[in-house]
């Protein structure tokens, strides 16, 4: 893709320039040109020179090549990779199936400019099945194509009217040029169809149309008012087409849903449904799709991957590491898979295959918070909490808004009685995340195990601030106010805590206790 880019942007509209030089410009009969090239006969240069075409063409080559130059440096020198799924006849060992699958792609191309009702945002995947014999009938429709390519060319090189040769070989040069990058000829790219590559080409169509249109309207005197009802339903029907394709582009949902209809073999728009779907929250329904995806492209691991992480969510653990496995053993390099087998092997409670996953991650990934963030869960669920304060340290390293580890290392450093530590730890995550309110939160509970009571209470009010339905953080403060002695505001903030999450745990206990004390100081005599 990266070699056709540069040639559609860069080398091509060069070309198309120079051809609206020579021919309309400039006014040169190529058919004429051609016969003295082939049978050397005289050029006159002189007349060339003197319009400063051969200088013009010569700057406009030089031009193209210095931006193709320039333009390759940078994106790099490598050639691409594609792979079978991106385009499957460029693939083909048989010469034979891969020259007429080439013509079959660009008699599909012909269609879509001349038709544009089947549009879909991707055609790879099996979307366009191969031709694989003689007897198929779709290689028809590449024999069509090039008897009116033909025909067209004739009409360009060898017709007595000069208008009609100049406008035909400008409306076929602005309709092939364009798209030669696309034709897999200079080399393979990484599409079957891709309308993107047509836009150029358009122009050319536009304008053999309206020629066309135009030589039938001036021979067929009778038919003309026909002919105009016929262009105006036509622009009418182009219009509709482009409002309806307009409407399909305004959201993902709609323009991955719009493409099933297109291409139902295309395990790559199953996959794209599936995953807005699970985006917006239905993974029920993102399962159905993900499922087909799996199943019209057994090796797609991506689908596997999204797959597995739904099932691990809804706790189907063992077809969870089924998909996971699989996708690694496909595609060994695969990190977030390996990632996710990981999580899955930890929820099954093989901890050592576990671990070894998420190693095999970070080896393929080296910079991946996340997967440290996760073998920091696996170390202190075996209680190796030195490992997993070091591996959510690795997280913070490489990500350090990644607010999960560091409220981990918090918690961790207080339920292992490392207060001091704990407060350091949360007072440098407050300082990269001011706003967090779960690590304000934590800090607060050090902070009051710490008896720093007044800290406590500003870092607990913050965080209701920021989250005033925070059932436990209500809860906690309470506690806080129980120990600090400040009585009527731990009774309120239980009640709150109770009214927003009556299961909560400990917290009625907690309640309960602090009404029996109250209870006590009300019959208890007061003291003068």
């Amino acid at each position: 893709m990266k070699g056709s880019l540069l040639l559609r942007t860069y080398i091509f509209p060069q070309g198309v320039n120079a051809a609206f030089d020579v021919l309309l410009i400039c006014n040169v009969n190529v058919y004429e040109l051609c016969q003295r090239l082939i049978f050397r006969k005289n050029l006159d240069l002189r007349e060339m020179l003197r319009t400063r075409l051969l200088t013009r063409l010569a700057l406009l080559g030089l031009g193209g090549l210095l931006m193709l130059y320039a333009r390759w440096r940078i994106m790099g020198t490598g050639p691409p990779a594609f792979t079978e799924v991106d385009n499957p006849a460029s693939f083909e060992e048989n010469i034979f199936i891969r020259i007429v699958n080439y013509n079959y792609y660009y008699s599909l191309n012909a269609w879509l400019l001349l038709c544009p009702w089947w549009l879909c945002f991707d055609w790879s995947m099996g979307c366009v099945p191969l031709i694989m014999s003689a007897t198929d009938w779709r290689i028809v429709l590449p024999l069509l194509l090039w008897c009116i390519l033909i025909g067209l060319m004739n009409q360009a090189l060898c017709s007595p009217d000069s208008q009609r040769r100049r406008t035909l070989t400008l409306g076929l040069v602005l309709l092939l040029v364009p798209f030669l990058p696309a034709c897999n000829i200079f080399f393979r790219v990484g599409f079957v169809v891709a309308e993107r590559v047509l836009y150029l080409s358009s122009a050319g169509y536009c304008l053999l149309l309206a020629f066309s249109l135009g030589h039938c309207c001036c021979h067929w005197t009778k038919q003309r008012k026909l002919l105009c009802v016929l262009v105006l339903a036509l622009l009418c029907v182009y219009v509709v087409r482009c409002a309806l394709r307009s409407h399909q582009w305004r959201s993902e949902q709609s323009l991955f849903f719009s493409a099933l209809s297109v291409c139902p073999l295309n395990a790559k728009v199953h996959y794209n449904v599936g995953k807005n779907l699970a985006d917006r929250g239905n993974a029920t329904a993102a399962v159905k799709y993900y499922r087909e995806a799996v199943r019209l492209h057994p090796n797609y691991v991506h689908a596997m991957n999204n797959l597995g992480n739904i099932l691990k969510e809804k706790n189907e653990l063992t077809e969870a590491e089924q998909l996971l496995s699989k996708a690694v053993s496909i595609q060994p390099d695969f990190a977030a898979a390996w990632m996710n087998l990981g999580i899955v092997q930890n929820s099954l409670g093989k901890f050592e295959e576990a671990e070894q996953s998420y190693w095999n991650a970070i080896r393929f990934r080296r910079k991946y918070p996340d997967c440290y963030y996760n073998l920091g869960r696996l170390y202190a669920d075996q209680n190796r909490h030195v490992d997993a304060l070091n591996a959510w340290r690795n997280a913070t390293v490489l990500k350090p808004n990644h607010s999960l580890a560091w409220n981990n290392m918090v918690i961790l450093l207080d339920n292992t009685g490392n207060l001091g530590q704990a407060e350091l730890i949360g007072r440098e995550a407050l300082k990269l995340l001011p706003n967090d309110h779960t690590i304000m939160f934590s800090l607060a509970n050090v902070l009051g195990k710490l008896q720093k009571y007044k800290e406590s209470e500003g870092f607990f009010l913050h965080a209701l601030r920021i989250s005033p339905n925070a059932a436990s953080c209500h809860g906690n403060l309470a506690v806080l106010y129980h120990r600090w002695g400040k009585l009527e505001l731990a009774k309120r903030h239980y009640e709150l805590s109770l009214k927003l999450d009556p299961k909560a745990p400990g917290t009625r206990d907690n309640y309960n206790m602090l009404q029996r004390k109250l209870d006590q100081l009300k019959r208890s005599p007061k003291h003068v």
